[in-house]
C-alpha cells in the first residue's frame, strides 16, 4: 500500500509534512511522533491502521523533518497543541490522536484545554504527568549527543544502538537518511530544528507549565488508552496509576520489550493494541 504526501498548515500558517494511508472517508488517525523523531518513527503502524479500515495521517511535528521551523524558536507545547488543533479541523472530522512523548503531551493538551471538540479518543503512549527524571534526562543526553553531527550514517547507527540496546541493530544505515539531513558542513544532523532544545527543553513540561498540563488532563473526556512500554525507563508506576484514575474510563496496554520508543521496538504488538481500542473502545461510539 502506497502513501500519499500532504501538507497541513499548522498553527500561524506553519506548513506541516504528512504522509496518509487509506481511503479518504475512513476515519481518520492523527500520529504525532516524539521530540526529535519524525513521521518515519511509527514503522508500519499507519499502513497496518490502513490496512484495518482507518485513514491513518503521520505527521512530521514542526520543526522536525519536513516540516517547517519556526521562524521565532517558538517549539511551547501549548504551538504543538495548536499545530494539532489546526490538523485536525482540517481533516473534517474528529481524529483518534495517537501520540508519543511529546506528541502524546501536544495531543492531552489539544483535547484537554479545548473547548469544543477536537478528537474522537487518545492514544498516549509512554508519557504521563508524572515520569521518571532519570529516563527524561537520558533522552536529553542522547539528543544532546547528536548536536554537532555525524561524519558518517555509520556513525549515527552506532549512537541509536548505544541508546537502544534492547533493539536489534539494523543492518542498513542508510535507512537512517529518513531522520538524519546532510548539512552544508558535510555531516549528518537529525532531521529537526536545534532550537528545539534551546532552554533545556524536553518531551515532558517543564515546571512552569505543569499547572497547564494537569489542567489540561483533568479535562479529557474522550476514550483513552495509555500505551507503555514494559522496559521504559520514562514512565513511573505512580504516573500511570494517577493518570488512569484521572481520566474517566482510561485504560492500559503493556508491550513488552519495548522501551520508550514502543513503535520503533516492538511494532506487531504496538499496532495490534492500537487497532484493538481503536475497535473496541473507540469505533462503537463513532456509530452513534
Amino acid at each position: 500500500m502506497k502513501s500519499t504526501f500532504t501538507r497541513f498548515e499548522g498553527f500561524e500558517g506553519l506548513p506541516l509534512a504528512a504522509d496518509i494511508w487509506g481511503d479518504d472517508d475512513a476515519w481518520p488517525v492523527l500520529l504525532m511522533h516524539g521530540g526529535g523523531q519524525t513521521r518515519h518513527a511509527w514503522g508500519n503502524t499507519a499502513e497496518t491502521l490502513a490496512q484495518a479500515g482507518w485513514r491513518a495521517i503521520s505527521l512530521d511535528l514542526r520543526g522536525h523533518g519536513d516540516s517547517g521551523w519556526a521562524a521565532n524558536g517558538d517549539y511551547a507545547f501549548s504551538s504543538f497543541a495548536a499545530d494539532c488543533v489546526s490538523v485536525c479541523d482540517q481533516l473534517g472530522k474528529p481524529p483518534v490522536l495517537v501520540g508519543a512523548s511529546l506528541g502524546g503531551v501536544s495531543a492531552i493538551v489539544a483535547e484537554g484545554n479545548s473547548d469544543r471538540v477536537v478528537s474522537s479518543g487518545l492514544v498516549i503512549v509512554d508519557v504521563t504527568h508524572k515520569n521518571n527524571p532519570e529516563g527524561i534526562e537520558r533522552i536529553k543526553d542522547f539528543m544532546r549527543s547528536g548536536m554537532g553531527g555525524f561524519a558518517s550514517l555509520e556513525e549515527a547507527s552506532e549512537a541509536i544502538a548505544a541508546y537502544t540496546p534492547n533493539r536489534k541493530r539494523k543492518a542498513n544505515p542508510a535507512g537512517l537518511q529518513k531522520v538524519l539531513r546532510l548539512a552544508a558542513d558535510g555531516r549528518w544532523h537529525w532531521h529537526w530544528d536545534p532550537r528545539f532544545m534551546e532552554r533545556d527543553r524536553a518531551e515532558v513540561p517543564s515546571p512552569d507549565f505543569q499547572g497547564s498540563f494537569e489542567a489540561a488532563l483533568d479535562g479529557v473526556r474522550v476514550p483513552t488508552l495509555l500505551v507503555r512500554g514494559k522496559l521504559s525507563d520514562v514512565v513511573s508506576e505512580e504516573g500511570v496509576a494517577e493518570f488512569l484514575a484521572r481520566i474517566p474510563g482510561a485504560r492500559l496496554a503493556d508491550v513488552s520489550g519495548a522501551a520508550h520508543m514502543v513503535a520503533g521496538d516492538q511494532n506487531d504488538a504496538f499496532s495490534t493494541a492500537v487497532i484493538d481500542f481503536l475497535e473496541n473502545d473507540v469505533g462503537p461510539l463513532l456509530e452513534r
